[in-house]
């Protein structure tokens, strides 16, 4: 007689939560995704909206809202994809490991964008819904405040960038120091060059006018000073490339 055939599936002799994590994933209907993925483009639109909103004084980039957008429908997308499998949740980091973004994000701000736009996407991919609103309010309101914060400040006291090319041979502490001290509130060094074949220095300063002082004054005083040979004023926001 022959022996009877034996299922050799690995489903049958692997243990029920192993089965569980590898072979089960979301069962969601086609109609839920499509509606978690309107959410989400929704909200990412308003992530990029508030984006706009609070970083008017920055250079932004046109594709960047854009990005925000798109950004919280993919991280939706996989949010649903791997459910609670951890075995996709590995594939999908091993098949991003690959991937190479270029692209150099130029301020911190920006990068916490990103981390908003990642974020409310996993929050409607995961069913957490409410997550991201509540979310977005807050981070939004937060950001509003510290845009408002910052505008009073550079109102109150707007920063200077102040270039002098002085001959080589002054003591520049002894030659500007008492000029700077009457008219600065404070001054910070950025750059020192040489110029003219090394006969003289140009000096960049970054500074903050005293309350009691005015542009004009400091650049007179400057002026008078022997061995200045040209000074230049300017409002930190409006330097130009």
């Amino acid at each position: 007689m022959q022996p009877p055939i034996r299922n050799k599936s690995p489903n049958r002799s692997m243990p029920d939560f192993l089965k569980t994590t590898i072979f089960a994933g979301p069962s969601i209907s086609p109609g839920t995704v499509a509606i978690r993925l309107v959410a989400a483009a929704v909200l990412g639109a308003v992530v990029a909206w508030i984006y706009r909103r609070t970083r008017k004084g920055a250079e932004i980039s046109s594709s960047f809202p854009v990005t925000l957008v798109l950004l919280s429908i993919l991280i939706a997308m996989v949010t649903q994809v791997i459910g609670d499998n951890v075995a996709r949740a590995f594939s999908l980091v091993g098949a991003l490991s690959i991937v190479r973004f270029r692209t150099v994000v130029r301020d911190t701000q920006d990068t916490a964008y990103v981390i908003f736009a990642v974020v409310v996407g996993m929050a409607v991919g995961a069913a957490d819904l409410w997550v991201g609103i509540v979310g977005i309010v807050v981070v939004g309101l937060a950001a509003y405040l510290m845009m408002a914060r910052a505008k009073v400040f550079s109102a109150a006291e707007p920063e200077y960038l102040l270039s002098l090319r002085v001959g080589l041979g002054n003591d520049l502490e002894k030659t500007l120091g008492g000029t700077f001290s009457s008219h600065l509130q404070e001054r910070a060094l950025l750059s020192v060059a040489t110029a003219k074949q090394g006969a003289l220095l140009d000096l960049t300063y970054e500074t903050r006018l005293r309350p009691t002082a005015s542009a004009d004054e400091l650049v007179k005083a400057l002026n008078r000073i022997e061995g200045v040979q040209s000074v230049r004023f300017e409002r930190r926001d409006l330097e130009r490339d």
